[in-house]
């Protein structure tokens, strides 16, 4: 995981910084929703892989 977490800062440092900018304007709905996203997402990849 964190290698692939590790590879957008690595190889494309301003488009990093600048998704992180944007990201701080999101409402709280919004980055729950992306959470909650993410979790159905991981969870249904963990899901699939067995």
């Amino acid at each position: 995981m964190l290698v692939l977490e590790g590879l957008m800062p690595f190889l494309a440092p301003q488009a990093w910084r600048n998704m992180f900018r944007r990201m701080t304007e999101l409402t709280d709905g919004q980055i729950r929703f992306i959470g909650l996203s993410s979790i159905i997402l991981g969870i249904l990849f963990l899901t699939l892989q067995r």
